[in-house]
């Protein structure tokens, strides 16, 4: 759990650097093509001085480029949500993926999940409502749609890596997955002319942070969660927005109100409960 919960945290301060990248003039697209190419890169050149064995059989590969074409389809429907809804809405929604994960792992076979995380799941959906004010925010239907497409295809890519993958070394899992990424995202900002680079020296900071903790904390993911047991440990994942609040108030210098602190206390105390049971 504490694994989990450091990514999490890794994953939010990947947000934070983000929103430094944006305001300094960098667009979604680059961000995203740029934190998914490096990371491939990086892992390809780790692999190589390594020398880890990264000769797959077809079947595999196969399976190993259509979870990187889910994150691909996670990434644009996540920011088609962003654009159309306040981004704590969409967060909100999103964040519906490690109660899909638990709920679609048990239902195709896996454990069944505890008492519990089951109950621990709509409390953290809650408590998560609570930290992020969404409370009176504009409602679009489309947004939320997209919001929730973004989650049904992360919570099947980290699905389909824990049962189709679990057996290859992380660092390929993660290396196919970001490479088919990057290469759908650059197809397609090329095509549409979105990419835009940050204007001044604390975006290309923002943008280079953002590369590594989003590149640490999805390596971290795709190596650790196939071995864990998605169905009791995937609530600790709504941890990440939890983090998002404390670091932007740190960091970024943003309020925060006293509900929202209470909305967060009840997502942390619903990511323990599960632990405190066992």
């Amino acid at each position: 759990m504490l694994a989990l919960l450091l990514i999490a945290t890794t994953f939010g301060s990947n947000h934070v650097a983000a929103r430094v990248a944006f305001d300094h003039g960098a667009s979604v697209t680059t961000a995203v093509a740029v934190r998914s190419g490096f990371t491939a890169l990086f892992l390809l050149a780790l692999m190589r001085v390594l020398g880890v064995p990264m000769a797959l059989p077809r079947a595999t590969l196969a399976r190993a480029l259509s979870i990187g074409l889910l994150i691909a389809v996670q990434s644009y429907c996540l920011y088609s949500a962003v654009a159309m809804i306040p981004v704590a809405l969409a967060l909100l929604a999103f964040n519906t993926f490690p109660m899909l994960l638990a709920l679609l792992s048990w239902a195709t076979g896996g454990d069944r999940p505890r008492p519990a995380a089951l109950v621990a799941m709509p409390v953290a959906l809650v408590g998560l409502a609570l930290a992020l004010d969404v409370f009176g925010k504009p409602v679009s239907a489309g947004g939320i749609a997209w919001a929730l497409g973004a989650a049904v295809s992360f919570a099947l890519a980290l699905l389909l890596t824990a049962r189709w993958l679990k057996d290859v070394d992380g660092r390929l899992r993660t290396f196919l997955t970001m490479g088919v990424t990057a290469i759908v995202v650059l197809v397609a900002g090329t095509a549409t002319q979105a990419f835009s680079f940050p204007n001044a020296l604390a975006g290309w900071t923002g943008l280079a942070l953002l590369t590594v903790f989003y590149g640490l904390a999805i390596t971290a993911l795709f190596i650790v969660l196939p071995h864990l047991g998605t169905a009791n440990y995937a609530v600790v994942l709504n941890f990440e927005p939890i983090a998002v609040l404390f670091l932007a108030w740190a960091i970024l210098g943003q309020a925060v109100a006293p509900l929202q602190m209470l909305g967060a206390l009840i997502v942390i105390g619903a990511i323990t409960l599960p632990a405190l049971k066992r």
